[in-house]
Formats: structure tokens, C-alpha cells, sequence
């Protein structure tokens, strides 16, 4: 009688953990909304310095630029002058060889504030084959502003910049050196991601014991779930080739913090040769990033990344993932 016991409440476990399972799949595939990749008719334009609309490109045609930056920008209005001020001066001098061109993409992501109008400046300064202004209708998320731009871009190569100008915009030279030094780039794939790493000792020493645990945790979820032999994943300063960003940005689901994340994870599963140069970096007052929540959503994202490639909920042509 014991061992029928044992065998019903075997049998019980088994089926229970069965259950377990394929609910977490189910909800996972549920869940699992792929990004809306369809542009509202305002997204589909710009503004030229005389009020004119035209139409945005595609990252599939052929570029026709030496460099974009894409700038993702919510409510900026009092912090981006400062970074477009910088950018814009280091881009006009370096534009004095005849042989470089570029352009600037300001992505306003839905904001409540002027951002829109504060770009439009620079457009009107600089003419919209210098500065182009793209405005979402509603707000992705970071990694939707920065999809969207890229998706709209010219250059050859595609820098992602943040608004708040963390960042020395001068060390573009250091992430395009990164991307000079890789040899080998498949299909011409590469990204230079600028990192912060080497400032994380001075940063502990100045944070709090909670947000250093934060950060720390944050680190070793991207280490154990998706992203390995890179230290430093959210920094705002990344290059790309044209062909890296296509192939990377058209597969990308999260548009949230966590974007950066799952951006590296498609690249290493599509064995995209990745590189992390040491930039000059500076906390700037204004951060949209609520610390305890932010960190915790990230969290959460960093699990169903894994978890929904692992499941299938999402997919990557011609890569298979083991569990």
C-alpha cells in the first residue's frame, strides 16, 4: 500500500511539474508581443529648415553617408542643447576634410516637454541634411527610440548617443579605432560598445550600499542569462556598422533599459564580433532611470529574454539556442 502511495504521489508531482512547465511556455508565448514595427504617417517624415516634409529612408537601402548619430531624447529639452552643442561643433570641424559626411537624428520619444522644438533649432541652424528630427507619436522606450532612428538612418556606420551628453562626444575616435581593430567582420558586422568599467571602483565608492547591490545584481543577471565577456552593456555610446545594425536592430523586441542587453545577446548568437573601449563618462542630473524600479523591470526583462528565446517565444533565423 505504501509503494502505491508513493507511486500516486510520483505520478501526482510529475504531472503537476509537466503543468508548471507548459503553463510558463504558454504564458511566455502570450506574452511574448512582437514590436510593432509600423510607423504612424507622422513618423514617416521630417521636417526641413523651411517647414517641408520628406520622407525618411530605410536602413535596407544603400547608405549614402559616412556617419549617423541617433540620439533617443524624452523630455530633453533643458539637457540636449548642451550634448548638440558639443556634437554639432566636433562634427563640423572634423567635416572640414571634404571626405566626411554625416548626420544627426534626434529621436523625440513621445515627450511632454519642447524636445521636438529644441531639435528643430538645430535643423533650422544646420539644414535637415545635417540635423533631421524625428518625432514618435506615442512612447517606445528607449530602445524603440533608438530602433526607430536607426531605422531611418544614411551612414555607413551608426552611433547611438545619449541626449544628456554623459558621454564625450570626441570619443566616437576611440569606439571607431575599437571597430578598426577587429579584423575579422563577417558580412562587414561589427559593434564598438563604449564601456564604463573601468570607472565602476570610483562609482562604488560614491554610491550607496543598496544601489551598489543594485548594480552588482544587474551585472551578474546579464552574465548568467543572456550577455557574456562584456562588462559594461548599457552604456549609451555604441557604433555599429550599417550591416550589424540591420541585422541586429530588425530582430530586437525589447524597447525598454533592457534593449542594450538583448541587442549584445542577438549579436553574440549571430556570432557578430563585439568590442568594448573604455570612454570618458560623467554623471549628469536628470536621469530618467528610477533606481530600485528601473533595476527591478530590468530584472524581470533580462529573465524573459532568455527565457523566450529559450522557449521559442522568439526567434532568430538560422540560430539555434540551447537550453
Amino acid at each position: 500500500r505504501k509503494d502505491c502511495v508513493c507511486e500516486l504521489i510520483l505520478v501526482i508531482s510529475t504531472e503537476l511539474c509537466i503543468d508548471l512547465e507548459t503553463s510558463v511556455v504558454v504564458v511566455l508565448h502570450v506574452s511574448a508581443n512582437m514590436v510593432d514595427q509600423t510607423r504612424h504617417e507622422k513618423e514617416k517624415h521630417f521636417l526641413t529648415a523651411d517647414g517641408k516634409e520628406e520622407s525618411f529612408p530605410s536602413l535596407m537601402d544603400p547608405p549614402s553617408l559616412d556617419l549617423s548619430v541617433v540620439v533617443p531624447s524624452y523630455n530633453e529639452e533643458l539637457r540636449l542643447p548642451v550634448m548638440m552643442d558639443e556634437a554639432m561643433e566636433y562634427l563640423e570641424k572634423r567635416q572640414k576634410n571634404p571626405s566626411f559626411t554625416y548626420e544627426v537624428i534626434v529621436v523625440d520619444d513621445g515627450s511632454k516637454d519642447k524636445t521636438t522644438e529644441v531639435a528643430m533649432k538645430y535643423t533650422k541652424k544646420y539644414g535637415a541634411q545635417k540635423v533631421r528630427v524625428l518625432t514618435l507619436v506615442k512612447n517606445r522606450g528607449k530602445g524603440g527610440a533608438v530602433r526607430m532612428g536607426t531605422l531611418s538612418s544614411r551612414g555607413r556606420f551608426i552611433l547611438m548617443a545619449d541626449a544628456d551628453g554623459a558621454t564625450k562626444f570626441a570619443d566616437i575616435e576611440k569606439v571607431e579605432e575599437g571597430l578598426e581593430s577587429i579584423s575579422e567582420k563577417p558580412d562587414n558586422m561589427a559593434i564598438s560598445c563604449g564601456s564604463r568599467a573601468h570607472l565602476e571602483k570610483e562609482s562604488v565608492a560614491q554610491r550607496s550600499l543598496f544601489r551598489t547591490f543594485l548594480m552588482f545584481g544587474f551585472h551578474f543577471l546579464v552574465w548568467f542569462f543572456c550577455v557574456r565577456g562584456i562588462k559594461d552593456t548599457q552604456c549609451g555610446f555604441k557604433l555599429f556598422t550599417r550591416e550589424a545594425a540591420l541585422k541586429t536592430f530588425s530582430s530586437l523586441h525589447v524597447e525598454r533599459w533592457a534593449f542594450d542587453v538583448e541587442l549584445l545577446f542577438i549579436a553574440q548568437c549571430f556570432d557578430i564580433p563585439v568590442v568594448e573601449v573604455a570612454v570618458n563618462w560623467t554623471e549628469i542630473e536628470g536621469s530618467k532611470l528610477v533606481p530600485f524600479w528601473s533595476w527591478l523591470q530590468m530584472g524581470r526583462d533580462l529573465v524573459f529574454i532568455r527565457l523566450r528565446y529559450l522557449t521559442g517565444a522568439w526567434r532568430l533565423d538560422g540560430v539555434h539556442l540551447n537550453i
